[in-house]
């Protein structure tokens, strides 16, 4: 088998207002071939329906619809987008936020039982400083969705503060109060910190900045790795541009920084074993 055969991106956003398939389909001439997609969520929606399904459903529809017109094999995780809870908190207050985002955890764990999503999340806590009571409600939503992903035998992608050595252990305890391999805890928006020492066990999923891939890859090929594309048209190739992974592996394999059996794991190994998928 083409070791290069299959270059997956970990996170991205999509959007029909975006570039969507334009974007898809220029990652596809680089040699991208599969994405794991979190859909955008709608506070509107959300504080109307008390639920978060119609945005999970919307988000199915739009994968399906781009696998169908690009080939690019997409994937689904859904999750209640952890900054949700302080736009739900100030719509309809603080008890009936927690409920809400909760609900939405459960409806992202029957997502995944029934096959239409690979993962729970982005889920986490907000990635800047907030009072000290939306921190603990935070953890605590955080929480349940790592008891609910450990009943659904799922991994949890997180969305939080800065990784460092310090609160990749906190975040392992918790994954291990509640029973969840932390293994299946992957820190989405990585830096390249790859051995075991420097995330306590958290499975990284590493921005794909050059240097960040060189950085990660001396360490070993524990990650994998993602753009956090945003499909905002305001923002053109904002985290990074859908074509940035399978470019820049080919530019590192072509200078001899990656090996093709390196990019094989990263790419296909890794995300097989992580999601239970298989990609071909």
């Amino acid at each position: 088998m083409d070791k290069l055969a299959v270059v997956f991106d970990n996170h991205v956003h999509l959007s029909k207002n975006g570039r969507y398939l334009e974007a898809i389909n220029e990652f596809k001439k680089y040699g991208g071939t599969h994405l794991n997609f979190c859909p955008y969520t709608d506070i509107k929606k959300i504080s109307k329906n008390k639920s978060y399904m119609e945005c999970y459903e919307d988000g199915l529809k739009l994968a399906k619809y781009a696998t169908e017109k690009t080939g690019v094999k997409i994937f689904l995780t859904v999750g209640p987008y952890p900054i949700d809870y302080l736009k739900l908190k100030e719509v309809v207050g603080r008890e009936e936020a927690i409920a809400i985002m909760k609900k939405g955890m459960e409806e992202a764990q029957q997502f995944c039982v029934d096959g239409k999503a690979i993962a729970i999340g982005e889920i986490g806590r907000p990635h800047f400083k907030v009072d000290e009571q939306a921190w603990r409600d935070s953890n605590e939503i955080m929480e349940y969705g790592m008891r609910l992903a450990k009943e659904a035998n799922v991994p949890v992608i997180l969305h939080m503060e800065k990784a460092t050595p310090s609160n990749m252990k906190e975040i392992a305890e918790m994954a291990q109060r509640v029973g969840l391999n932390k293994d299946k805890v992957i820190k989405h928006y990585a830096p390249p910190l790859i051995k075991k020492e420097e995330n306590a066990g958290v499975f990284p999923s590493v921005i794909a900045s050059e240097k960040n891939i060189e950085e990660a890859l001396r360490k070993g090929t524990r990650f994998m790795l993602e753009t956090d594309y945003l499909d905002d048209t305001s923002r053109p190739g904002a985290v990074l541009a859908l074509k940035t992974i399978p470019k820049k592996i080919r530019k590192l394999i072509s200078e001899g920084k990656m090996s093709e059996e390196e990019a094989f794991i990263i790419n296909k190994e890794n995300p097989e074993k992580m999601y239970g998928i298989e990609l071909d």
